[in-house]
């Protein structure tokens, strides 16, 4: 991700429709958002009406492509998002001098060539106890056409997402997340080998497996899934 980069965001618009799923991922994340927090690679700004739950939060989106970045101001202007978060424009290069408590990658590491060197920028941005939160999705054999065309890098696993962090922080929970997601995603690796879900796939997963899911996961341990948590601090 690099400053004034151009980017689709085709598929954050289908995966805008998948409700359950981010107001599920997000019970996790919200007990540990405090303070002044950066949410790194905001995209359209649809995490952040289901993060920014808290009173009081200095918000900061920091978004690389000029054109979300636009209408990210737009959305605040309107109203649409929350008028007490500001943007920027650029990359975690530019999101200034000014610690943060919290630090927040939604999907957005796997983007990342340089995955290492990024969470030492951010974790140098971090006040002493500040937390940072990733959620990417998971288990590199579930590398996929989908993967390919919307930039990913990589998935990641336990070990993988942990060795990025390297001991820079103090590990506070790391788990899997939509075990069923993890045999549909399986399933297109092996089968349907799509490029790209279409909308009815994205809403039959958030409205039918995504409740399997909620129950599944604590079956399980949080063993597997479609999806990483890693949470750190600082």
């Amino acid at each position: 991700m690099t400053e004034s980069l151009i980017y689709s965001g085709r598929e954050l618009k289908l995966f805008s429709k998948a409700k359950n799923w981010k107001q599920y991922f997000c019970r996790f994340i919200i007990p540990h958002i405090k303070g002044r927090v950066l949410e790194a690679g905001a995209g359209l700004g649809s995490m952040t009406s289901y993060l920014n739950k808290t009173p009081g939060l200095e918000w900061v989106l920091l978004e690389p492509d000029v054109t979300m970045a636009s209408l990210l101001k737009e959305k605040i202007a309107t109203g649409i998002i929350n008028s007490g978060c500001t943007v920027i424009n650029g990359t975690i290069d530019n999101a200034g001098n000014v610690p943060f408590d919290t630090i927040i990658y939604i999907d957005v590491l796997e983007h990342i060539e340089d995955d290492h060197t990024e969470i030492i920028k951010a974790a140098a941005l971090l006040n002493p106890g500040g937390k940072l939160i990733v959620l990417s999705p998971a288990f590199q054999f579930l590398f996929s056409p989908f993967d390919k065309a919307i930039g990913h890098y990589r998935r990641y696993s336990k070990k993988s997402l942990q060795k990025v962090i390297e001991g820079r922080m103090k590990n506070i929970s790391i788990h899997y997340l939509d075990t069923a997601g993890f045999f549909s995603s399986l399933a297109n690796r092996l089968f349907l080998k799509q490029e790209y879900p279409l909308e009815k796939q994205i809403i039959f997963w958030d409205r039918f497996l995504i409740p399997v899911s909620v129950f599944l996961d604590k079956i399980f341990f949080y063993s597997f899934g479609k999806s990483i948590l890693g949470i750190w601090e600082k």
